[in-house]
């Protein structure tokens, strides 16, 4: 899909704030109010506005623990794969999932309530998976950046 220079400055600013009015969107993006909307729907149909959702503040929520666990599978078979994935999607402790290359074959981003609850995790719905050979923890000590916008 072809992108105006209207249509990266309508999607600069749902990246900022998705609860901007059609109003402020057309006045950003330099478009009449009826061309953001229709043009936000053709956005969506087309996949390039892929969800709007709000984000919420771990700390706030007590999710104190934030880790990059890298986990090697017993097998490279496509059915150990397969199985590994199905799980993974599955748990809400797992924000996001990489297939990668190198020493290992995923990396997670894991959020948890404290480290009581991660070790919990981990044994349970990690290393006791008949996929995973092993796995390794890497906590985040601090947060240096963390954006959902994407650069354009």
């Amino acid at each position: 899909m072809k992108l105006s220079s209207s249509d990266l400055k309508l999607l600069g600013a749902l990246q900022q704030d998705v609860s901007l009015s059609q109003i402020e969107l057309a006045e950003r993006a330099g478009l009449s109010r009826t061309s953001v909307w229709r043009r936000v729907r053709e956005l969506e149909e087309a996949g390039v506005i892929d969800n709007r959702v709000a984000l919420l503040n771990p700390r706030a929520l007590g999710l104190q623990i934030h880790v990059l666990l890298s986990v090697s599978m017993v097998e490279h078979s496509d059915r150990v794969r397969q199985a590994f994935e199905e799980h993974v999607l599955g748990l809400p402790e797992v924000m996001t999932c990489f297939s990668v290359s190198g020493d290992r074959d995923y990396v997670l981003q894991i959020i948890s309530r404290d480290m009581e609850s991660y070790n919990d995790f981990l044994n349970a719905k990690i290393l006791h998976h008949s996929s995973v050979h092993s796995a390794s923890s890497s906590f985040a000590l601090r947060r240096v950046k963390y954006t959902t916008a994407l650069p354009f």
